[in-house]
């Protein structure tokens, strides 16, 4: 009978620790080849992940290369919505205006941000918070001067006209990186200063992407 009170007890103790234990908030990065590239060694959620507190905090990414708006859409459930997130951070664009170009596969702005908005509809109704990011660059010279900086002027400020109007948080890595390279971009080059490709971002480029997106975590 002292044996049983005695695990009774162990087994009470334990059972209460893992309630007063805090739940661990789970943060999801939802995007492209730049967000897939992001949990690797020195990518931008690798170095998030080292500073936020493991105990507050699980980093999750979410990005599959190519991707469009739709396609994040179609993948939502499986890839998203199954991980629980409490925190979603949306970044997509790039490809919607550059495969315009290269393969005529881009996404109109009409479409989206039709597909945005439902994006958004359906990771809010599952109890998620959202963060929208503003596409960065195809390009990194200065003043609009790379081929596709209209376009991509145009997509960002869709996104913050869909954050005003959902009352939702702006990380704007748009402007972000256009205030960056005309302060370190003197000599107005195409690439190297924050990406490797005039895209995909560099070490510095990852870290800066983190340090636009830590504020929202914390």
């Amino acid at each position: 009978m002292k044996n049983i009170l005695k695990l009774l007890v162990v087994y009470c103790t334990i059972f209460l620790f893992s309630a007063m234990k805090p739940k661990t908030k789970r943060v999801v990065f939802f995007g492209d080849s730049i967000t897939q590239a992001g949990v690797q060694r020195n990518g931008y959620i690798d170095l998030l992940k080292k500073r936020v507190d493991s105990t507050k905090f699980e980093l999750f990414g979410a990005g599959v290369g190519g991707n469009k708006v739709y396609d994040l859409y179609l993948r939502l459930e499986d890839d998203l919505l199954a991980k629980k997130p409490d925190l979603v951070f949306i970044y997509v664009g790039i490809n919607d205006v550059w495969h315009k170009q290269t393969s005529k596969t881009g996404t109109d702005y009409p479409k989206y941000l039709k597909f945005y908005q439902a994006l958004i509809n359906k990771i809010k109704a599952s109890g998620s918070a959202v963060v929208l990011c503003t596409p960065s660059v195809v390009g990194e010279k200065k003043g609009g001067a790379n081929e596709l900086d209209a376009d991509l002027d145009k997509y960002a400020e869709g996104i913050r006209e869909l954050a005003v109007k959902n009352n939702l948080p702006l990380c704007d890595l748009r402007k972000a990186f256009q205030t960056y390279e005309e302060q370190n971009n003197p000599q107005d080059l195409e690439k190297d200063i924050l990406t490797r490709d005039r895209v995909h971002l560099n070490d510095k480029g990852n870290q800066f992407v983190a340090d636009q997106m830590l504020p929202f975590i914390k």
